[in-house]
């Protein structure tokens, strides 16, 4: 075999193995590790997004605008931008403590664990989904289930158990993330009783940042037929530079 058939020889092989190599790599991250570069996809070092959130009900329909601020884990800041009776409304997430800013009686109230699983703002949502005081990737234990297909993409399955130490409503999640971007697709979270109580689906891929993102999520009751909320990003920009020092009690008054 001279050179140039041997050269041919060896990037045929190395052509035939990366495939293999790519999968065997994938295959090897934990659930923990899916969860974390899912999480981590759509965080960002920080974010900043301009949100458009639908309220959908058999007789009648609702629309709020929101922007949000997010850095890590620990930090997050909401602000209702519109309709009006809303205006101002904020919710803060500061390591563990969650704070609501209501205009309207100016007050600065700290929810308690246990408001965490209310609805957020007559949403579909609760407080804990919109605010994220549990962590998806510390406050469970994860455990791959199998591989399934969604929106044509092969996804993880991925079941989610609260650890005892925290303070979670439900009993399980799981969680179908797409193995390729790490895009988390679906979640069907259920009660203490093992009971499917809503079904949450992520679609609208984009591309932002050099990142893919899922633009539109919708969370379904299982228990009320025609009723869902709708969650859509209207923009978002990630890693943009943000002081701890943005997401104190005394900024939440001072946000416009």
């Amino acid at each position: 075999m001279n050179k140039g058939q041997l050269v041919r020889f060896i990037i045929g092989i190395a052509i035939c193995i990366l495939p293999f190599t790519l999968m065997y790599s994938q295959h090897s991250l934990s659930a923990k590790e899916i969860v974390r570069k899912a999480d981590d996809n759509m965080r960002g070092k920080t974010s900043l997004a301009n949100i458009t959130i639908k309220i959908i009900r058999p007789t009648w329909n609702r629309e709020m605008n929101m922007k949000a601020w997010t850095k890590g884990d620990d930090y997050s800041m909401i602000l209702v931008t519109g309709p009006a009776r809303e205006k101002g409304t904020v919710f803060l997430k500061r390591i563990k403590e969650v704070w609501n800013w209501i205009p309207a009686i100016e007050r600065n109230i700290k929810l308690p664990p246990s408001m965490m699983s209310q609805s957020w703002m007559g949403t579909d949502f609760t407080n804990d989904d919109l605010v994220k005081e549990a962590s998806s990737v510390s406050d469970y234990d994860h455990k791959i289930l199998g591989e399934e297909s969604i929106l044509e993409k092969n996804c993880y399955k991925i079941e989610m158990i609260p650890k005892q130490s925290a303070a979670i409503v439900w009993e399980k999640v799981v969680v179908w993330i797409d193995s390729t971007d790490f895009l988390q697709l679906k979640a069907e979270f259920y009660d203490e009783d093992g009971e499917l109580v809503n079904i949450m689906n992520s679609s609208d891929v984009k591309e932002v940042g050099g990142r893919k993102i899922t633009s539109k999520i919708e969370m379904f009751p299982v228990d009320k037929e025609g009723n869902s909320t709708v969650i859509i990003y209207n923009d978002i920009e990630f890693d943009r530079p943000i002081n701890d020092n943005f997401f104190t009690t005394r900024n939440m008054k001072q946000l416009k």
